[in-house]
């Protein structure tokens, strides 16, 4: 699977992995079900149930015939566009897959960036049965179609198996003893992001980058290293942070 790594506004690399072809695919026939769904029950209801279509046999105009259809199909022409704008990059098909529109540069994505694959959308899906965005995410290096390209997103998948070490939570014994009380400043968002970045930096040896995330806990909580090691200084923030929280 290919693996993405986002760089949020907080300078912290969050690792992401793509959505496979297959569940973006399952997740387009998804959508498709769902729109032809509503094209039925619309056609039915508003066009025979409560007569429109006799309605606009009388019409001699057939601008004004070909108006009342298209406002009625106008969910289904507008469909992903809506829904990724109000489900923050899903449609019903993607929460289904557990699948999501994200920007490759950390910002959620706008209205804007919705509207770019959706006009994108004509030449990778409609005009070319999907084989133009087919191809494009398959050569993509980061697994994006065209609309994604021009819009600056990917597909990830929220399937990623989950362990303590990808939450805030720590592992704490109950005789624990707390250092720092001041870590009540944080809030849950500062301690997802120090303990990101922090394994990070471990994990890539990154010394500078620790030295940095301490002095930035410090000038944030107003704590000050009482055990001279930065490491250890941090492990004792996101422990104590532990320990406070859950005994709010």
């Amino acid at each position: 699977m290919t693996q993405l790594s986002i760089n949020t506004t907080q300078n912290v690399n969050i690792n992401f992995t793509a959505a496979t072809i297959g569940d973006r695919i399952l997740a387009y026939i998804l959508d498709f079900l769902v729109k032809a769904a509503y094209v039925i029950v619309v056609y039915y209801i508003f066009f025979y149930a409560l007569g429109i279509n006799k309605l606009m046999d009388r019409m001699d105009d057939k601008w004004s015939q070909a108006s009342i259809q298209i406002m009625f199909y106008l969910p289904v022409i507008f469909y992903s566009l809506i829904l990724e704008s109000l489900l923050e990059g899903q449609t019903l098909g993607k929460r289904l897959l557990k699948i999501k529109v994200v920007k490759i540069d950390g910002y959620q994505a706008s209205f804007g960036d919705y509207i770019m694959r959706w006009i994108f959308r004509i030449v990778d899906v409609s005009l070319s049965s999907g084989i133009v965005g087919l191809v494009s995410i398959i050569a993509s290096e980061k697994s994006q179609r065209l609309g994604d390209m021009a819009a600056g997103t990917s597909v990830i998948t929220l399937k990623n198996n989950i362990n303590i070490n990808h939450t805030i939570l720590e592992e704490i014994d109950v005789n624990y003893v707390p250092t720092y009380p001041l870590v009540i400043k944080l809030s849950d968002n500062d301690a997802r992001i120090i303990k990101e970045t922090f394994n990070n930096a471990r994990t890539n040896k990154d010394y500078q980058m620790i030295s940095k995330l301490k002095t930035k806990i410090e000038d944030v909580t107003g704590i000050r290293n009482q055990s001279g090691n930065e490491e250890d200084f941090i492990k004792t923030i996101l422990k104590d942070y532990n320990y406070y929280t859950q005994k709010m």
